[in-house]
């Protein structure tokens, strides 16, 4: 059995193990995110821990993807964040003033720097033509290995084959290359925030046709 629900005119099948989430859901996306993310170069670069991690994506849920794009949980195990090419990813005043006092009392010296370049250089090479975003994907580590990358991505991906819509990514951890080239994204650069920071690799998916 599936469910339905609609971004922007996309009609997105989700299956009854995935729902999307609301506003009251920004705590669950950003713990699942930020477990998800604790290990990864970038990130690991960016706030030197794991504890800042926590605040920047509960406040990228409920401030960001929440309003602006839309957001999927399964369970309480994996989460996803998405956007247009149309959506405003800027942080609001009071949320940057939030995430620089959380970055004050869980960050180190120097992640806040680190992080406004960071927003920086994204931004800076975001494509401006039509495409889905996925910004983040992720499960609690006792979830890995269950397949449920696969399952959370495969609706969005399809919805955006339907509308003949690319799909864009950063990828931060080379680990999860062959993952994501497997669903046809393919590695179209690489840049670095600052001279000392791992590389970031922009990742895009035309629209597939589906197997007849």
């Amino acid at each position: 059995m599936t469910s339905s629900t609609r971004f922007e005119g996309m009609n997105i099948n989700l299956p009854t193990s995935i729902r999307s989430a609301n506003r009251r859901d920004w705590r669950q996306i950003g713990d699942i995110t930020a477990e998800a993310f604790s290990e990864d170069p970038f990130n690991l670069w960016l706030f030197s821990g794991g504890r800042a991690l926590r605040p920047l994506f509960r406040i990228m849920a409920r401030d960001i993807y929440l309003k602006e794009g839309f957001c999927h949980l399964h369970g309480d195990e994996a989460a996803t964040m998405w956007a247009t090419h149309e959506s405003n990813l800027r942080f609001p005043p009071l949320s940057l003033f939030q995430l620089m006092a959380a970055q004050m009392i869980h960050g180190t010296k120097g992640a806040m720097k680190r992080g406004m370049a960071a927003g920086e250089a994204l931004e800076k090479h975001h494509p401006h033509a039509p495409h889905i975003y996925l910004f983040t994907i992720g499960t609690r580590t006792t979830a890995r290995g269950k397949g449920l990358g696969t399952t959370m991505l495969a609706p969005v991906l399809a919805a955006a084959d339907r509308e003949g819509l690319p799909v864009y990514l950063e990828n931060s951890n080379p680990a999860n290359h062959g993952f994501y080239t497997s669903f046809g994204f393919e590695k179209i650069g690489e840049f670095s925030v600052l001279d000392e920071s791992p590389p970031m690799a922009p990742m895009w998916r035309e629209p597939q046709r589906p197997i007849e």
